[in-house]
């Protein structure tokens, strides 16, 4: 721990996210176990993912960021505000321009038009969920570099094992419909890892960014807590609920969620 922590943060952003794609690797090779899975156990998956992502949107980025904009004798709501309602704007921009198609969801790809194979399109959807989780990562080890109080260590350390657990399911729930598809199980396996990818990439860029310019932190922060939330609200939740007759189970899937990332975030940071 000490050898990590004594790493450069931007390092420390790339080792995090690398964690959070090799636990996305882990839930996608379940395929090699299950060919299909129950749809209550999907819902239950999705609805911890979105538990996770809105507890760390809070607890990890908006209220740090408003504590670091209070602390540089700014006002206190502003980056948190414009930094949370940009980061919903962007997702709203890729989601319009990305052909994807939901998992579980028997309806026409959105975004662009195209010829993709709904494989490829399936990927692409989790792969909207992942960007947000890596810079967020990224942009919590970044923010150690500025030395505020409210950027800690075991703070960041919290969100990326948060991140973590909630990128188990979403492996699983990528890989598996790929092999109801009609994949092989290998390339199941492969395409749901590497919807995970983007994870340390987004990882990389939002530290390096935070570290160049450290004033956009509370901004860079609230940005990646409005993209995480556009992601719930936008996707996680409706599908979660789509099977009425058991939608409690998402919602107890996303108390379970939340409960347990702000277990971490409270404990650890």
């Amino acid at each position: 721990m000490d050898w990590f922590i004594s790493l450069d943060p931007v390092v420390q952003a790339l080792l995090a996210t690398l964690f959070t794609w090799f636990v996305t690797a882990l839930g996608s090779s379940t395929v090699f176990i299950f060919k299909t899975i129950n749809k209550r156990i999907l819902d239950g998956m999705l609805g911890f993912a979105a538990g996770v992502m809105i507890a760390a949107s809070f607890w990890s980025l908006l209220s740090p960021a408003i504590e670091m904009a209070e602390e540089a004798g700014g006002i206190p709501w502003l980056p948190a505000v414009v930094g949370f309602l940009a980061g919903g704007l962007f997702l709203w921009l890729v989601d319009i321009l990305m052909p994807h198609l939901h998992i579980g969801v028997a309806q026409e790809p959105e975004g662009l038009e195209t010829s993709w194979q709904r494989s490829v399109l399936l990927v692409l959807a989790i792969t909207l969920h992942n960007i947000p989780e890596g810079l967020a990562v990224g942009v919590a080890f970044g923010a150690i570099a500025a030395e505020l109080p409210a950027a800690t260590f075991a703070g960041a350390a919290a969100l990326a094992i948060g991140i973590g657990l909630q990128n188990f399911p979403e492996g699983a729930a990528v890989s598996v419909p790929l092999r109801r598809e009609g994949l092989s199980r290998l390339k199941s396996f492969i395409y749901g890892q590497a919807s995970g990818i983007v994870e340390p990439i987004a990882g990389v860029l939002g530290a390096v960014a935070v570290v160049a310019m450290k004033p956009i932190l509370p901004y860079a922060l609230s940005f990646a807590a409005g993209a995480m939330i556009y992601v719930v609200v936008e996707e996680l939740i409706p599908e979660a609920q789509q099977e009425k007759h058991h939608s409690n189970v998402g919602t107890i899937g996303a108390m379970l969620g939340f409960a347990i990332m702000m277990f971490l975030d409270v404990a650890l940071g």
